[in-house]
């Protein structure tokens, strides 16, 4: 499992680059066109429609949302706010509004803000009936007295939510869960970040000839989406789903962060820190006190699924953060290569992840194999190879797995492969696939 070459970030930025005009929200046309245009990167993603009303635990699927246009004009006739120059300026899920207003009431449903005077925020309106625009704040403080005409073409109709949907099957019916979603409008880190590496995680994924794991990819709503679809296959997800991970903000060149599971101490959890530990020593370590995205739902108790995030500069923790500054220039290819390839490396260390038992008793005379220097006894640096060999050596114990023995000798799984397949090649140890995930250290 090679990680990819350097032109994979320009691929990953060319594709947020095509979603990223597109108003998304929790339901809607935004919505499908997204999941439609990953769909032709993934030809097997399933589109499933929960209808508006349906039940799912403590929620009610809300009516569909779709929006053609909105603007304000002000008293000289100039069209001061336009949805098609940004779809950031109309907050999600408003409520249809066609009205001449005095600047007084405008200003009630104008949203800034003031520590960001040139930045429009993201705010939505998903559970209660409101109108709103989001300016920034220099633009919001130009404005004059005077009457506005106000337009805001948006319908909220039953209709549905839509999530995709993709299993790639491996020899084991134990899962490896990726969740991301796709309900915000023209944000790059904290929305298409994570559908577009998820998309490339994915056909990565399809290209291996075997698989130890099943694949699930989801590409959902946050909150909502996340909670119907556990709704529909919480049975499953428990039963199947050894390790998890909910995909977003891999898109900026910031220090990688971990946000762990609720008890911290799952296999996604080990692996996670063991790739960052490796790959980023300077990694952002939060408390699941920190969650704010889909963690909340597959942690929550009586779900309590196996689920972490690795992240490049974590949600609500960087100054563009829910704003028009979230742009396709904060996130970059190195950065989306980056959060890809952190996250390849969690799959490498979870496929890798078996038990290690050695087949001789004692340290095994190694030189006969050709696996020792000739010379013995030098004083000089000692051979890294040789030593790492003694050192898988010195802990196959058939009881630990290749996660556990790497954290011992502090070396990344990666780097033990090649010695681990040399060291069976010449039968001094055995690697115990039957049965893999339930004999698994998962501390």
């Amino acid at each position: 499992m090679k990680v990819v070459g350097n032109s994979l970030g320009k691929s990953i930025h060319d594709l947020a680059r095509e979603l990223f005009p597109i108003c998304r929200s929790i339901t809607g046309d935004g919505v499908r066109e997204t999941l439609q245009i990953i769909r032709r990167e993934l030809p097997q993603l399933r589109l499933e429609e929960v209808p508006s009303g349906s039940q799912c635990f403590d929620w009610i699927v809300p009516p569909e949302w779709n929006i053609r246009d909105a603007y304000v004009i002000d008293p000289d006739g100039n069209k001061i706010i336009d949805f098609k120059k940004s779809n950031l300026h109309v907050v999600s899920y408003s409520t249809p509004v066609d009205a001449i207003v005095p600047l007084s009431v405008l200003q009630e449903h104008l949203h800034s803000l003031p520590e960001l005077p040139n930045a429009i925020p993201y705010l939505t309106s998903y559970y209660e009936n409101n109108w709103g625009f989001c300016v920034s704040h220099i633009h919001r403080q130009a404005l004059k007295e005077g009457d506005y005409r106000v337009l805001i073409d948006s319908t909220l109709e039953p209709g549905h939510l839509t999530y995709g949907e993709l299993i790639i099957p491996g020899d084991s019916e134990e899962e490896v869960l990726f969740s991301t979603y796709v309900c915000h409008p023209s944000l790059a880190n904290n929305e298409l970040s994570g559908p577009t590496v998820s998309t490339f995680l994915a056909k990565k994924i399809q290209e291996w000839s075997t698989r130890r794991y099943t694949y699930r990819f989801v590409f959902l709503p946050e909150t909502i989406g996340s909670i119907v679809y556990l709704a529909q296959n919480l049975d499953h997800l428990r039963e199947r789903v050894v390790a998890g991970f909910n995909v977003t903000c891999v898109g900026d060149d910031g220090t990688y962060s971990y946000l762990p599971s609720r008890d911290g101490n799952t296999l996604a959890d080990a692996v996670a820190l063991h790739v960052l530990k490796h790959i980023a020593p300077d990694f952002r370590r939060y408390s699941f006190l920190d969650r704010g995205s889909d963690e909340r739902q597959y942690c929550s108790p009586g779900v309590d699924l196996p689920v972490v995030s690795v992240m490049r500069t974590k949600y609500g923790e960087y100054t563009q953060y829910h704003t028009s500054d979230d742009n396709l220039d904060f996130v970059t290819p190195s950065g989306l290569e980056g959060g890809y390839r952190a996250l390849l490396r969690c799959i490498e260390c979870l496929e890798q992840n078996y038990r290690l038992e050695g087949l001789v008793l004692c340290e095994p005379q190694l030189g006969r194999r050709g696996l020792y220097p000739p010379l013995g006894g030098s004083r000089e640096s000692p051979n890294n190879s040789l030593t790492m060999m003694l050192d898988v050596l010195a802990y196959c114990d058939g009881k630990q797995s290749l996660l556990s023995l790497a954290e011992k000798i502090g070396r990344p799984v990666w780097e033990l492969i090649e010695t681990i397949d040399t060291l069976e090649q010449h039968e001094l140890l055995r690697v115990i696939r039957a049965d893999a995930h339930r004999q698994l250290d998962r501390n």
